[in-house]
């Protein structure tokens, strides 16, 4: 398997960094993605956007700890957690749960924030600056906000959980995964992932399809890309650097298995077996740390 030509310069004025465009081509979608390189403008919140995140629940971050790990965790609350205090500046009043890797988070570092509704299939991505943690959450100078497709979202009604709604149990943090942690990756309908640019900060961003679509194979995990909007957000900081992290959940018991290592996207062939996604191209992820515990905070409506 081969991969992408190495990107040369990390800026272009189009706003896409040098990974990104370097997938276009290989993708031969460079003119499609142009089109929408206005999206990638920096951004202010208004209108729409400050409509859609005063009524949603949901959240995922992505960030790193205090040694250095990135991970993508979940955040939740009532409707108005999520709030514009001006146009630059959003508000979370909500901090990741004791026992996520991130709820010791760090201020002052870039931040990759996915909000989504599962249940009416949209979602958005905001990616800033991590200006400020209190008691009470989290404080984002907003650098780029912009609506995603809802493709692949699984349907889902959810609302925030009761604090202890789970029981109380130590979170297993170790290097190494159990049958059970293979189980709930290959019973996955939906996957939340987190990747870094050296420059451009980091990002959350979310993967879907039947359940069985991400595979365990030996020591990795894969899955299909699929057709998408064409930014290749993703996949273009894969290029640049592999530090990537996963999210899996089991959405009717709350139960959660963060993972945080190196992916690497492999370009293989649109007929080769598996690839039900007809791209011809694959995210081998390979898990270095984990933390898995009863960490979601939602539950069945």
């Amino acid at each position: 398997m081969s991969t992408p030509p190495s990107p040369q310069g990390e800026l272009s004025a189009v706003g896409f960094h040098g990974g990104e465009l370097a997938v276009q081509r290989r993708a031969g979608v460079t003119a499609l993605a142009a089109r929408l390189s206005g999206m990638l403008a920096p951004a202010e919140l208004r209108g729409g956007i400050v409509r859609f995140l005063a009524d949603r629940t949901f959240a995922a971050v992505t960030a790193r700890d205090r040694a250095g790990r990135l991970w993508i965790s979940p955040l939740a609350g009532p409707p108005g957690f999520l709030s514009a205090a001006d146009p630059t500046t959003l508000r979370i009043h909500a901090l990741p749960a004791t026992g996520d890797p991130l709820h010791d988070l760090a201020a002052n570092q870039p931040i990759g924030l996915l909000v989504i509704d599962f249940a009416v299939r949209r979602r958005i991505r905001i990616n800033g600056h991590l200006s400020a943690v209190d008691r009470t959450g989290l404080s984002v100078a907003v650098e780029q906000a912009y609506g995603n497709c809802p493709q692949y979202i699984q349907q889902r009604r959810l609302v925030p959980a009761h604090p202890g709604g789970h029981p109380a149990e130590p979170v297993r943090q170790a290097t190494v995964l159990t049958a059970d942690d293979w189980d709930l990756i290959r019973r996955a309908d939906t996957l939340l992932v987190g990747t870094t640019h050296p420059t451009r900060g980091n990002d959350a961003s979310h993967r879907g399809g039947p359940p069985g679509f991400v595979r365990v194979e030996h020591d990795h995990i894969w899955w299909p890309d699929y057709p998408g909007n064409n930014l290749f957000n993703s996949l273009g900081n894969l290029a640049i650097d592999a530090t990537a992290a996963l999210l899996f959940a089991d959405y009717g018991t709350g139960r959660t298995l963060h993972l945080s290592g190196t992916a690497a996207v492999d370009w293989t062939d649109t007929t080769t077996p598996a690839d039900e996604g007809g791209t011809g191209r694959r995210i081998r992820f390979t898990s270095r740390y984990l933390a898995a515990g009863h960490l979601l905070p939602l539950r069945p409506s």
